[in-house]
Parts: C-alpha cells; sequence; structure tokens
C-alpha cells in the first residue's frame, strides 16, 4: 500500500539536524517491498525541544521515531522500558510506540555488526578496535563488539572526560582503553578505525593524525553522504587500505528497527545495492 495513505502509521526521524537523514527513503523502499502502509518524516528538534517533540508525536498518534545525532542517551531516559541492547549501550536509536507508552530499543549494534561481517566480510575476531568519539553513536556499538570477540578496544575522544564517562559506563561489560585525539599520534597499531564523531555529519575537518592509517587499516565511518565524508577523505589520502561509508550500518538498522515496528524484516541486499547507486 501506499505510504501517501491518509490513514497509513506514522514515523520520523528526529535529529539536530536531520535534513541530510536518508531514512525516510530507505524507510518508503521498505514499506514498497514488505506492503505495510507507513508514512515516515523528518523531525528536526534542538535538545531543548527533543521531549516536548517525542511525546507530541505519541500524543499525535504517531507509531515510532529513530533516533539521530545528539538525542540517542536522551532518547533512554524518555522510555518506560528497554530493551537489552539499549540498557547496555546506555542509548536509544529506536522507539517503538505500539503500546502507546516509549519503549526504547538500540539496533546500531547490530546492524553495524550486520554490515562489517555480512556485507563487507570483514573479519572482527581479535582486531585491535579504535573508536573516534564517545557520544550515543560510540555507545551502540561498542558492547556488540566485544560480543562477536574483538580483541583491544580503545575510545578516543577531543575532552577525555566524556570517554572517561562511557568507560565507566560500560565497565562491567569489557575492557575500554582511552585516549584523547591529540595523543592518537603515539598509538599506530589498529587495525579498525571506526569513526563515531560528527565531523561527518557537519562538514567539518576530521581532526585525527594520518599517522593512524595504513595499508592494513580498515576504516568505517558511522556517517555517510552522497560524497566522500572528511573522515572517509582523510583515512583514504592517508593510506588506509579500505575506507567505506555507513551506508551499509544505515540500511541495516533500519530493517531491524523496522522488523520491531511492524513485525516484518525487509531483504536488505536490494536497498543497499540501490542506495549505493
Amino acid at each position: 500500500m501506499s505510504a501517501k495513505d491518509s490513514d497509513a502509521d506514522r514515523y520520523a526521524v528526529v535529529g539536530y539536524p536531520v535534513k541530510q537523514s536518508h531514512s525516510p527513503i530507505i524507510h518508503g523502499l521498505f514499506a514498497e517491498q514488505t506492503g505495510e502502509n507507513i508514512s515516515y518524516e523528518l523531525l528536526e528538534a534542538s535538545p531543548e525541544e527533543f521531549e516536548v517533540a517525542v511525546r507530541g508525536f505519541l500524543a499525535a498518534g504517531g507509531k515510532g521515531l529513530n533516533i539521530t545525532v545528539p538525542h540517542k542517551e536522551r532518547a533512554l531516559e524518555l522510555a518506560a522500558s528497554a530493551s537489552d541492547a539499549a540498557t547496555r549501550a546506555h542509548a536509544a536509536n529506536t522507539l517503538d510506540f505500539s503500546n502507546r507508552v516509549i519503549a526504547a530499543h538500540n539496533t546500531d549494534g547490530s546492524g553495524f555488526i550486520r554490515d562489517l561481517q555480512t556485507n563487507l566480510g570483514v573479519e572482527l575476531t581479535g582486531k585491535r578496535v579504535l573508536i573516534l568519539g564517545a557520544g550515543g553513536s560510540a555507545r551502540g556499538i561498542i558492547l556488540p563488539l566485544a560480543d562477536v570477540g574483538v580483541g583491544d578496544i580503545a575510545v578516543a575522544n577531543r575532552t577525555p572526560e566524556r570517554a572517561q564517562e562511557l568507560k565507566d559506563r560500560l565497565s562491567e561489560h569489557t575492557t575500554i582503553e582511552i585516549h584523547t585525539f591529540a595523543d592518537l599520534a603515539e598509538h599506530t597499531t589498529f587495525d579498525i578505525v571506526i569513526n563515531a564523531t560528527s565531523a561527518g555529519v557537519k562538514g567539518e575537518a576530521a581532526p585525527f593524525p594520518a599517522s593512524l592509517f595504513s595499508a592494513d587499516t580498515f576504516c568505517y565511518d558511522l556517517s555517510y553522504s552522497l560524497n566522500d565524508t572528511p573522515f572517509v577523505l582523510l583515512a583514504r589520502n592517508s593510506g588506509a587500505g579500505t575506507a567505506v561509508q555507513g551506508w551499509g550500518m544505515l540500511i541495516e538498522q533500519a530493517a531491524d528497527s523496522f522488523e520491531i515496528w511492524r513485525g516484518i524484516r525487509p531483504d536488505t541486499k536490494p536497498i543497499l545495492e540501490k542506495m549505493r547507486r
């Protein structure tokens, strides 16, 4: 059924900014593929406006929300219940309103791991991983990485206090090494480097040393763009063996959200091929 039907179930993605999001396109393709009657929109809300936006969407009959930067931690705080993935990550990227209350989920980790292992064929076992950034996106992927058996996990952030807070919250589940961006030049032994900062979203230059990258480094930007992101450009120009954007993660985590809302998981392969083109 058409997502334009007046009785379509309403969903949206909330962020600040949010205009760069391709989620409406992806969920529209999911609906077309599965025959689900939904509409999906962009909802921009500043941190000060976020709670009002969420509760207003629920009160107006909305069925669920995806949550993006910078609201993932606050989204969990608003929820009446939370999945294990959201609880462990201390962040939520999916809110389900099917019972007219806010239920929090986190599909970032499952979508990320599926893209790495299934779509990209990346071997994760025993690998030394560096995550750039310590916000909600980083929280969503750390424990899934630990669960699949990576080796050391390091987190670097502009402010060490933010990274230390993340380490303290997740310390009961895994060991995390902490760095600042400034001291990364002294550490060049990472197999996988993941950008979880907002540099790609805001179009800023990536503030990371070129010495992080070598021909053996696999680089993944959680951000995505129709053009190469600043992080991908930096990694490639610095000699990284592989540098990819987060299109696959975006689509896989969206499919997991769609399944939570609608009870059916779309086939992501044709959608990924279409979006990459």
